[in-house]
């Protein structure tokens, strides 16, 4: 009895396979209808970052910002995706969200030229010019013929000759 019950399961499976037991994948379907996929481009990851770098220098920085979080959205470590949101977001005053992107940039990228020049501008941006100036002078350290860091110096300069003034000072002009 059990033998026959095992022969009518063994014929039941056998009448459910279309074609030969050899032709069936992964999925119960035949091998055939797999589509074979190696020659299909990769995504185009940097397509968000091509756009936000142009819409950058267009001063077009809350679009920028908006494509830079796009490319951190497909790849969230890309250094130069967190460093174009940060400046995007310094632009845009939005210094909560420049302040993110720079903590996880740090252990990215680290004591680099390029981070401590953005985030020295970003200081700088802010009115924090002690902290600006430590940020230059570590990146002068590193290139001195580097042009922005030179170009950074210089505004430093001249911001700390420029006197500040409290908002609202200049209403009556």
């Amino acid at each position: 009895m059990r033998r026959l019950l095992t022969g009518a399961a063994v014929l039941a499976l056998a009448a459910c396979v279309d074609g030969t037991p050899g032709d069936l994948s992964g999925f119960g379907d035949r091998a055939t209808t797999i589509t074979d996929t190696a020659n299909r481009d990769y995504y185009p990851d940097d397509q968000h970052i091509v756009s936000a770098k142009l819409q950058f220098k267009q001063e077009n920085y809350g679009k920028a910002a908006s494509l830079f979080k796009q490319a951190l959205e497909v790849a969230p470590t890309d250094p130069e995706a967190l460093l174009g949101y940060a400046a995007a977001n310094d632009m845009l005053a939005r210094f909560d969200q420049s302040d993110l992107a720079y903590r996880q940039l740090k252990p990215i990228i680290g004591n680099t030229v390029v981070f401590h020049n953005n985030y020295g501008y970003s200081l700088l941006l802010r009115g924090n010019l002690q902290g600006a100036r430590q940020h230059f002078l570590a990146a002068y350290e590193m290139a001195p013929d580097n042009p922005h860091v030179a170009n950074n110096l210089e505004l430093l300069r001249n911001s700390v000759n420029y006197q500040r003034r409290a908002k609202g000072d200049l209403q009556g002009i």
